[in-house]
């Protein structure tokens, strides 16, 4: 079965952010500040793109969707640091409105519509578990009631860490919280064109079945400068140093590297 995923590396939409702008320039301004890019790029290079390198299923796609004004030099940046990685294409776009462009884009990039597929959304600054596309498959298998009697069901890994990176390296806390965007997965049926941008993220088991698992950290989400859910005034989450063992068992479980993060962020 297809499994595409939809990453938006700073593309400055019309809509689909927290934060407000005046005008599109102004968003854009925001978006393309060279400090701003340069943390994006090495949580980018240090968290999204490693657990992606190392996923024990490597049959996925997965589409990353810039503006077409993005500077050159930072398009180019993006190209080389995905190189390695054939599964990821990258798509220029002009401002649009959010949703209609992300669900066409996701839509056109189906070989198949008749044929059902998964997707999955990935931030540029989370990581999702090495086995992430390994268990979406087997828990599709599991439950074939379910999508024979949906259109779309949803797969909610809810365990996982809040993180932030500096140079002193990774300070974490464990959580449960449902419907993050990272391991988060939706399977589509065969013919139907509604896609995981047509819901939002956290109120999706509003919309169809959703399977939950608690078993396993599944998700690593980073709490950074440029966050766009907490721009504004948000609870903050405490978080301690990981120890030698912590930052083994992350390397393992989301191919995060801590000296990798020391480095990029010293």
């Amino acid at each position: 079965m297809q499994v595409i995923g939809l990453c938006r590396f700073s593309y400055p939409a019309l809509g689909g952010f927290q934060v407000e702008h005046e005008s599109i320039e102004d968003r854009i301004a925001f978006l393309y500040q060279e400090h701003r890019l340069e943390e994006r790029f090495k949580l980018f290079e240090a968290i999204a793109l490693p657990c992606l390198r190392e996923q024990s299923d490597q049959n996925f796609e997965l589409i990353v969707v810039i503006g077409d004004s993005l500077p050159k030099h930072h398009k180019e940046r993006l190209h080389d640091i995905t190189a390695d990685l054939p599964q990821v294409r990258i798509e220029a776009h002009p401002p649009k409105q959010h949703r209609p462009l992300m669900k066409e884009i996701i839509n056109r990039a189906r070989k198949d519509m008749k044929a059902p597929c998964l997707q999955f959304r990935h931030d540029d600054d989370d990581a999702i578990s090495v086995d992430f596309f390994e268990r979406l498959r087997a828990a599709v298998d599991d439950v074939p009631g379910l999508l024979r009697d949906n259109a779309t069901v949803a797969f909610d890994w809810n365990r996982g860490y809040i993180a932030e990176m500096s140079a002193a390296g990774i300070a974490a806390t464990d959580m449960v919280r449902n419907l993050y965007v990272a391991a988060l997965g939706m399977y589509v049926r065969g013919g139907v064109s509604q896609t995981i941008m047509n819901f939002r993220h956290g109120i999706m088991n509003q919309h169809m079945p959703t399977v939950s698992f608690t078993d396993a950290p599944m998700w690593l989400r980073t709490h950074n400068g440029y966050n766009d859910s907490r721009q504004k005034k948000v609870k903050p989450v405490p978080v301690e140093p990981l120890s030698a063992a912590q930052e083994e068992e992350y390397r393992l479980r989301f191919a995060v590297d801590a000296d990798q993060v020391r480095a990029l962020f010293a």
